[in-house]
């Protein structure tokens, strides 16, 4: 299993190993002693799974006080998956990382407390699983903007199918003083 540091350090890409033969394949999904030596050290309570069509953009979201820790992957299809860092006073405030994940590469991203998520759909469809370290607080979720233009991300879709909620979502720079603080 090999765990990648992005250009944000706390945002790390998983691969794991896959044992293949003629039956099909086995890969571990989570084993807590593996990526406790990775510095992930979450204890997740809640797993989701969702199911997008092609162009369709989720996010960005957080959670704003019950912030999540979050492993994603793709079990059908290929989604472009974005971290955002939103703490404020953080080096790398405002920044983001992307990559690709699929059912062909088995990739995960490990995004920490502290940052936004989203992606972007670019196969026919894509089931999406996801561990997060906190429940679902739907009073307490945020958003910012998917496109907002001093964040910059770089998405992959050029019309995106967007929820009325998504199209709505501030700016990072309008969410100023709001955010969850970098703790460093």
């Amino acid at each position: 299993m090999k765990f990648i540091r992005t250009e944000i350090p706390e945002v790390q890409i998983i691969e794991p190993d896959i044992y293949r033969d003629q039956r099909g394949f086995f890969l571990e999904n989570w084993n807590i002693e593996k990526y406790s030596k990775a510095g992930i050290t979450d204890a997740f309570k809640q797993d989701s799974h969702s199911l997008s069509q092609k162009d369709t953009v989720r996010g960005l979201h957080a959670q704003l006080t019950m912030s999540q820790a979050k492993l994603i992957r793709v079990i059908e299809g290929e989604i472009f998956d974005v971290a955002v860092d939103i703490r404020e006073g953080s080096p790398t405030f405002g920044k983001w990382v992307g990559a690709v994940l699929s059912e062909e590469n088995f990739r995960q991203l490990y995004i920490p407390v502290g940052f936004a998520h989203g992606f972007a759909v670019t196969s026919e469809r894509a089931q999406v699983q996801y561990k997060q370290s906190e429940v679902y607080h739907p009073e307490d979720e945020i958003g910012i903007l998917w496109n907002d233009p001093e964040i910059g991300v770089d998405w992959p879709v050029s019309e995106p199918i967007l929820s009325e909620r998504d199209k709505r979502h501030k700016t990072l720079a309008e969410m100023a003083g709001s955010l969850p603080t970098y703790k460093g």
